[in-house]
C-alpha cells in the first residue's frame, strides 16, 4: 500500500469574507474524498478585506454599495447566491443577522496564536460561524475571547494576546508577503507553494487539483 502524499496548503482569507467560508467548506469536502491518499498540513494565512476599516465598522449594505457600486437589488441577489452555495455545503449564512462589516486585525492575531496552540483550524471555523451564522461582532475582543474559549483555547491567555498586541508584526509580515506574491483577492488557496486555486470554488475543483498534486508526488 502506497504511503500518503504530504500536501501543504496555505489558505489565505479573511473571517468576514463569505466566499472564504464557501471555499473552506469546499476544500474540506475535497480533502474528505481524498481520504488516506494524502496527509495535509493546513495553514490559515491573514488577509484583510478592509485593512483601513474603523474600529466601529460600517453598515454592510452601505459598504458594499460604496466599494463595488452594487444596487440594493444586486446586493440581495448576491446574498441569495452565497446563502444557497453555503447551504449546499452545510454552512449557514444568516444574512439578516449580519449588518456590519468590521475590522479583523485582532481576529488574525488570535488565529496566529491559535496556530501555535494547535487549534487554528477550529478557531477559523468558529469565527466564520460566529460572524456569518450568529451575526456576532468579530472585532470585539470580548467576542473573540469567547469564541476562542469555545474551541478549547485558554480564555485568559487569549485576552492577554489581544490586550498586549501580540503577533501584530507577524500578521503584518504575513499579509505583506502574500500581497507581494500578487494575492489581491480571497480566498486564495496555495498548494505546495506552487498551485493556486482562487475563489469559492466547488469541491470538485479542489479535489481535481489536489489529486493532480498528489499524483506528482
Amino acid at each position: 500500500m502506497a504511503s500518503p502524499t504530504p500536501i501543504k496548503i496555505d489558505f489565505v482569507s479573511d473571517v468576514v469574507c463569505p466566499w472564504c467560508a464557501v471555499g473552506l467548506k469546499s476544500l474540506e469536502q475535497a480533502l474528505a474524498k481524498l481520504g488516506d491518499d494524502v496527509t495535509v498540513e493546513l495553514h490559515f494565512q491573514p488577509f484583510e478585506l478592509n485593512p483601513q476599516m474603523a474600529p466601529e465598522g460600517e453598515d454592510i449594505i452601505e459598504h458594499i454599495a460604496h466599494k463595488y457600486g452594487s444596487s440594493p437589488a444586486q446586493i440581495e441577489q448576491n446574498r441569495e447566491v452565497i446563502r444557497e452555495r453555503g447551504a449546499a455545503l452545510g454552512f449557514t449564512f444568516n444574512m439578516d443577522k449580519r449588518n456590519r462589516i468590521v475590522n479583523t486585525f485582532d481576529a488574525h492575531r488570535l488565529l496566529h496564536w491559535a496556530a501555535l496552540e494547535g487549534r487554528q483550524a477550529e478557531l477559523k471555523q468558529a469565527l466564520l460561524a460566529a460572524y456569518f451564522t450568529d451575526g456576532r461582532d468579530v472585532s470585539s475582543r470580548d467576542v473573540l475571547v469567547d469564541v476562542a474559549a469555545s474551541v478549547g483555547l485558554d480564555a485568559t491567555e487569549a485576552r492577554r494576546v489581544l490586550d498586549e498586541d501580540r503577533y501584530a508584526q507577524d500578521v503584518r509580515a504575513q499579509e505583506q508577503f502574500y500581497q507581494s506574491q500578487g494575492i489581491r483577492a480571497v480566498p486564495s488557496v496555495i498548494i505546495n507553494d506552487r498551485y493556486l486555486v482562487q475563489g469559492g470554488q466547488p469541491p470538485e475543483v479542489f479535489e481535481q487539483t489536489l489529486r493532480q498534486v498528489a499524483a506528482e508526488g
